[in-house]
């Protein structure tokens, strides 16, 4: 009877059946020494059969995975090689509905607060001069509040991903990381913010069949100052939460872009009412004030290039990235142009205190679950790659909000967010008297009806537009966020608009709409 030679099967992550080279063979238990031929022969000097279990683990996706769970919901050792251990799980997000809403919930808040506050703003600042004759500012409001989707809120999931992934370990690598995208964004707000006047002058200039050269200047002028120190400031911030959320053990998705935005309206729409307000004073007197300001941003554009030009995680979004940012910025503008028509009514002015809260909530909430499926992706493979996960080109309702996986786990958290939320902020803003409106149990439904709506359409976009981008080869932290919270500007600006709109002609007198 002929014995053959046996080696015990260890479960591994990429396990596979393969023959085996003599020469190849690591002998016995301890692998330290190479195998000799003759440890392979039978008695008779004929070879033997030897089979083998490949043992590849994936250390990268060990790594991947660990760096999302180090808050203690799953043991770092991923290192152990006993044979007790499973096989890799399926999924690299295991968490829970409770950890996600716990997780979500403060920076959500916290992002609220803000849009609340640069609503507040926003009320005040719209009986200003600047904004009663120079009307083409009101564009210009959800275009550069929306840098925090197109700007902020891309740095901080590809940041963030970065990080889950283990980019941002050494401080070499954090450095590159670093100083490539501050350059990047500082490029990308230059040309955004004088693109985005150059689309407030021609909205402006459509209906109305007015220009003024002046005023396009003070525009261009505001616009590009604005976006310029807005990002330089948020940029930071960003960098700053994400560095820290990894060193507390919570995964940066969940927390980096609510807190982009918690300050990032406050931040803008101050700057811009404040820029505008006093190159608009600058205008009779010294005309010469507002090209100036704008020529010396532009000339600032070659020192970011060349310094962003150096990482080459930023050097093919500098060439390949303005797409999503230029027409997320347009869709943005249309917004612009709807909120500008409806606040310059008398009789919609309250409005303006509600537009920063409901576009910026539902923003924020569709970038989480934005970047939350990116870096969900990113730990499948790479952008193009189809494996089990990924993509799902055209998903149904019920899948993206219904099925077992972690995604369509944390978009009915997010969803269940949107009502206890604006509660709070409307109680906030009737509290601190702000806007023209009583809040009438008629007026909330409306409202609510509106949020929900928007935020509903922005998740089932964010599940279909984020796997289709992956499967054509394009990295969703850089393309997708701009477009979604670009649409979340425009689809909550006009569900808004809407419902003002019909409590006017239904004649709810006593939400004292417009008064």
């Amino acid at each position: 009877m002929t014995s053959k030679l046996e080696q015990k099967e260890t479960p591994q992550a990429n396990g596979a059946v393969l023959p085996i080279v003599p020469g190849d063979c690591l002998a016995g238990p301890e692998r330290g020494q190479r195998a000799e031929p003759a440890d392979f022969l039978r008695p008779d000097g004929t070879g033997v059969e030897v089979v083998v279990l490949e043992s590849r683990a994936n250390a990268k996706g060990v790594r991947e995975e660990d760096a999302l769970l180090e808050n203690g919901s799953q043991s770092n050792e991923s290192d152990d090689t006993s044979t007790d251990r499973g096989p890799e799980p399926a999924s690299p997000l295991k968490e829970t509905s409770f950890s996600i809403g716990l997780q979500v919930l403060f920076p959500f808040l916290l992002a609220g607060f803000g849009t609340v506050a640069a609503g507040m703003v926003l009320d005040i600042v719209q009986h200003w001069d600047v904004f009663k004759y120079v009307t083409e500012v009101f564009i210009l409001v959800p275009a550069l509040l929306g840098l925090k989707g197109n700007l902020e809120m891309t740095l901080a999931s590809r940041l963030s991903t970065a990080a889950n992934i283990g980019q941002m370990d050494t401080p070499k690598e954090l450095w590159k990381m670093i100083t490539g995208n501050m350059a990047l964004i500082q490029v990308q707000a230059t040309v955004v913010g004088f693109l985005a006047s150059i689309a407030a002058v021609v909205f402006g200039w459509i209906p109305d069949g007015h220009f003024s050269i002046d005023h396009a200047v003070l525009l261009c002028a505001s616009s590009v100052a604005t976006a310029f120190i807005a990002s330089l400031v948020l940029g930071m911030i960003m960098i700053g939460v994400i560095i820290g959320s990894r060193k507390m053990g919570i995964n940066p998705d969940n927390v980096a872009t609510p807190i982009a935005a918690s300050l990032g309206d406050l931040i803008t729409l101050a700057l811009l009412s404040g820029i505008s307000w006093g190159l608009y004073k600058e205008l009779e007197s010294k005309a010469y004030v507002n090209p100036l300001v704008c020529a010396f941003f532009i000339s600032l554009l070659p020192i970011w290039i060349v310094v962003a030009k150096r990482s080459s995680a930023t050097r093919e979004v500098l060439y390949s990235g303005w797409e999503p940012v230029i027409i997320a910025m347009a869709i943005s503008s249309v917004g612009g142009l709807i909120l500008d028509r409806t606040v310059s009514d008398p009789n919609f002015a309250g409005m303006a205190v509600f537009t920063p809260v409901i576009n910026g909530v539902g923003g924020n909430l569709v970038a989480v679950q934005a970047s939350r499926i990116s870096t969900y992706l990113h730990m499948s493979g790479v952008p193009g790659d189809s494996p089990e996960t990924a993509p799902r080109k055209c998903p149904s309702p019920c899948s993206t909000f219904f099925s077992s996986d972690v995604n369509s786990r944390s978009a009915r958290v997010l969803f269940l967010l949107v009502v206890p939320g604006h509660l709070v902020f409307l109680y906030t803003i009737s509290s601190m008297q702000g806007g023209h409106t009583t809040l009438t149990l008629i007026f909330i439904v409306f409202y609510m009806t509106a949020a929900l709506l928007q935020v509903l359409i922005l998740l089932y976009i964010a599940d279909w537009m984020v796997h289709w981008m992956w499967g054509r080869d394009l990295d969703p932290d850089n393309f997708s966020i701009p477009y979604l919270t670009a649409l979340g500007d425009l689809i909550g600006t006009g569900l808004l608009a809407l419902s003002f709109h019909i409590l006017w002609l239904i004649g709810d007198r006593d939400s004292d709409v417009g008064d």
